[in-house]
């Protein structure tokens, strides 16, 4: 007989192959999970459809929170600023200002509200080289503020397990999980199909390819 579940975890989803490991592996961790979905604007809206698919595939209840940063400033916002292929240096034009900031706030204030002992967030290690909100040292500073900055004080985790995991791992991870890559959504153009241009689809193939499987996506 299977253990009844009594705990639960907010999972911040956003249709990637990243946060979709990361909804499986809570899952696996024995966690019932909320996946929080954001319309923020973003320019590849066929993410947010990916993410509904992947939350329902997975068995899990999910919100959409609607959200809008009007002052845009990144190209995942602004259809004005290209969006570059191939990698970049420095801060890419991809990056939203303070997005994991603002994300994980919203996720902490649910996770109070439905008692949630834990929020898991599928950043890591090949991201905080140019995102500064994806870096070890923000999610410390981060946990920290939130222990200071909420009532639940210490109950309330917030989990980074794929920080130090490179794609091709996440992607092994994730097929080990089950995770229904088919659904997922990694590119940052708004085309149909993915553009295999850009630097996440760039990231994508080498993870597939370094992982040893096939992309269900491109083939």
């Amino acid at each position: 007989m299977k253990s009844k579940i009594s705990k639960t975890a907010v999972v911040l989803l956003s249709g990637g192959l990243d946060s979709a490991t990361a909804l499986y592996l809570a899952k696996a961790k024995g966690y019932k999970c909320h996946a929080l979905i954001f319309d923020y604007g973003q320019r590849h809206k066929q993410e947010v459809i990916c993410a509904v698919k992947i939350a329902r595939a997975s068995g899990c209840a999910y919100r959409i929170l609607k959200i809008g940063f009007p002052w845009k400033g990144s190209a995942l916002l602004d259809k004005k600023i290209n969006v570059p292929g191939g990698i970049t240096q420095g801060v890419p034009v991809t990056y939203v200002p303070a997005r994991n900031i603002i994300f994980l706030s919203f996720a902490l204030s649910m996770a109070e509200v439905i008692k949630a002992q834990a929020i898991f967030i599928g950043a890591h290690a090949q991201d905080y080289s140019g995102y500064p909100d994806c870096r070890p040292a923000f999610f410390k500073a981060f946990i920290q503020m939130a222990k200071a900055g909420i009532a639940a004080k210490n109950r309330i985790k917030i989990l980074v397990p794929l920080l130090n995991m490179n794609k091709s791992q996440i992607i092994r991870l994730g097929n080990k999980l089950g995770v229904p890559f088919s659904l997922t959504r990694s590119c940052y153009r708004a085309g149909k199909k993915p553009c295999q241009k850009c630097d996440s689809c760039y990231y994508r193939a080498k993870g597939f390819k370094e992982a040893g499987l096939i992309d269900p996506l491109v083939n």
